[in-house]
């Protein structure tokens, strides 16, 4: 990554991106859960970071798609989140995030941060609008409450007494997210079975498109 591509990233790099480029794997350092739970609890996230072969990776596919689709979103829309979701703008069943099983779709990260073994990295992306502080960008203590209910219902619940201490979650601000036309939040699990994060991660049949 030379310095003469700095102009063509397609998106912002941060400080911290910056620093992770200029080492290799080997010089990295995994998130660890500890570590984490300290990010999310200080609203720290802009030190949240991928491994540097990812970030590189990332940077990448970020570009050729951009090039290829006009946008992450349609890439997104094509490929990966619900047929029945249409085009932008899209349309909730619910007014409210998280209220209406059409209107989020939870999917294993392809790009996850870099973490520790055990750690599994979860997005799950909203149809409906996930309000946020116009002037900072977080999530509004409403939109806050609404999410982290859902969370505690959809993974802690599920995986029974002690489940919460597997679960963590978090919104990225509006300036550090990747992807800002679909709302989303990031949950973080660990040494939870491969086949519970299939199951999570399953397509219902509420989000294929009604014949």
């Amino acid at each position: 990554m030379g310095e003469n591509t700095t102009a063509e990233m397609p998106f912002d790099l941060t400080e911290v991106d910056k620093w992770v480029l200029s080492q290799t794997d080997d010089e990295f350092t995994c998130h660890t859960w500890d570590e984490l739970r300290h990010l999310i609890q200080n609203n720290q996230l802009s030190l949240l970071k991928r491994k540097p072969s990812d970030l590189r990776r990332y940077i990448e596919w970020t570009t050729e798609t951009k090039k290829e689709y006009g946008s992450i979103t349609n890439y997104l829309l094509a490929y990966r989140l619900p047929k029945a979701w249409g085009s932008p703008p899209l349309a909730p069943a619910s007014d409210t995030p998280f209220e209406d099983p059409s209107d989020y779709r939870v999917l294993i990260n392809d790009w996850p941060y870099g973490l520790a073994p055990g750690i599994t990295h979860i997005v799950v992306w909203s149809r409906t609008p996930i309000p946020a502080d116009a002037e900072i960008g977080d999530m509004t203590p409403e939109s806050r409450k609404t999410a982290g209910e859902f969370v505690k219902r959809y993974f802690a619940d599920s995986l029974g007494p002690g489940g919460e201490d597997k679960v963590m979650w978090f919104k990225n601000w509006v300036a550090l997210q990747s992807v800002r036309t679909v709302d989303h939040i990031h949950v973080l699990v660990r040494d939870v079975e491969p086949a519970v994060l299939q199951q999570w991660a399953e397509e219902q049949e509420c989000h294929r498109p009604q014949r």
